[in-house]
């Protein structure tokens, strides 16, 4: 018989405009009795919902993580009551015996035997932060996406600035196709000459052969809305760095430990700990951590045979930012290490699962720092560099020299 974790507790089935609480209460003889009730999602009601749970003297609460219908319920309930979000997977009924009565009953009994895996959920300012920064790279996405439409009406039109500047966004390639826009003749070379900055290598005269294309009235228009556009995302980013700010200034100390890490700067130190948080005791240790994060590979084995190693669908905010600090790690000359490891998991595996390593090393070495409150220690892995990776003098001997020379197409009698 399964043990009971939880006398008293509820089950809640979330949907957008209702939702259906049961409270299952166990007695002495293990006897479970129900009590069900049927809420609208308004927050009067969602407050009649706390009460009545407080009434019946409830404070163990299992809710699925539907869309984000379940956020304003934890929010009123996360002051009184122990609330546990779980995925769907985790407490899915069986199909065709499915009814929103049936599924909060279904909830509060494998709740209350804690048959439950409970997702992580950090306080609620470190929400608010995450919440701030998930937007803020959905807008660096977006800012991404004009540029590259912008760019491909410059490469219809024939126009071929890129070719000669580095970025075609910087000042002097900016102002030079506002100028193109704005016009409807070609521009000429004393139109150019005083938007040209003194440290770009490229002559005025080569810039005018670059912007003479064919620019039509429909890919005039578009480029123009594109650098609108563009130029509102800017703006958009400032305003929302601006509501980041006040939310990381009480854990500066934190986001510094973080910096210390090689291939980590600012905005991804930021991310990195927005979905982290600061308390690294909620993760058991930094593999379960690292699993959270989607860079171990799923457990996934029968009959002895392990049927995928390939890394899980988890941590789709926080690993693409670890793998573009691995790809900065690696060319961090400060600590060859991660350079050195990553060069002899690729011999192996390949780049992609290479670069997973390191950054799985990231997060491991994040998880230590934050764990005991200490910097990075540079010592470490300059101990593993000498250790793993000296160079160490062999000797060719006869065997190795003659499959040498057979591989080079040689036969040696």
């Amino acid at each position: 018989m399964l043990k009971i974790c939880y006398n008293t507790c509820c089950g809640i089935d979330v949907h957008k405009k209702m939702l259906v609480a049961t409270i299952a209460t166990t007695d002495e003889r293990k006897v479970t009795t129900y009590l069900t009730k049927q809420f609208s999602t308004f927050t009067k009601d969602i407050k009649k919902l706390k009460q009545w749970l407080i009434d019946n003297n409830c404070k163990d609460v299992c809710m699925e993580s539907t869309g984000k219908y379940w956020i304003p319920i934890f929010n009123i309930l996360e002051d009184s009551c122990n609330v546990t979000i779980t995925h769907p997977k985790y407490v899915k009924a069986i199909q065709g015996k499915k009814t929103d009565t049936k599924d909060s009953v279904w909830i509060a009994d494998i709740f209350k035997h804690g048959l439950v895996e409970g997702s992580f959920m950090p306080p609620l300012n470190i929400r608010q932060l995450r919440d701030l920064m998930r937007y803020r790279q959905k807008l660096v996405y977006c800012k991404s996406s004009e540029k590259n439409r912008f760019q491909n009406s410059l490469t219809v039109s024939n126009i071929m600035i890129s070719n000669i500047v580095t970025d075609t966004f910087g000042k002097t390639s900016k102002s030079i196709l506002e100028l193109i826009l704005s016009k409807e003749d070609n521009v000429s070379l004393e139109e150019i000459t005083p938007l040209l900055r003194k440290n770009l290598k490229s002559s005025p005269e080569e810039i005018l052969e670059s912007v003479q294309g064919n620019l039509t009235h429909e890919q005039n228009s578009k480029m123009k809305t594109c650098l609108k556009h563009y130029d509102n995302i800017l703006e958009c980013i400032d305003l929302i760095e601006k509501a980041i700010l006040p939310l990381v200034t009480p854990y500066q100390d934190k986001i510094n430990l973080i910096l210390g890490v090689p291939g980590i700067k600012d905005i991804s130190a930021i991310t990195i700990f927005s979905e982290i948080g600061p308390d690294m005791s909620v993760f058991k240790d930094a593999e379960h951590l690292c699993s959270w994060a989607g860079l171990t590979p799923q457990c996934n084995e029968s009959a002895g045979k392990k049927k995928s190693v390939h890394i899980s669908r988890a941590g789709v905010y926080i690993k693409p930012i670890l793998i573009q600090c691995a790809n900065n790690a690696i060319r961090d000359k400060s600590c060859p290490y991660f350079k050195l490891r990553y060069e002899a998991i690729k011999k192996r595996r390949g780049h992609k699962r290479a670069i997973i390593a390191i950054a799985r090393m990231l997060l491991t070495c994040i998880y230590q720092m934050l764990s005991k409150n200490a910097p990075f220690n540079y010592e470490i892995y300059e101990q593993l560099t000498q250790r793993n990776f000296k160079s160490k003098d062999k000797k060719l001997n006869v065997n190795n020299a003659i499959k040498f020379l057979e591989s080079q197409g040689y036969k040696v009698s």
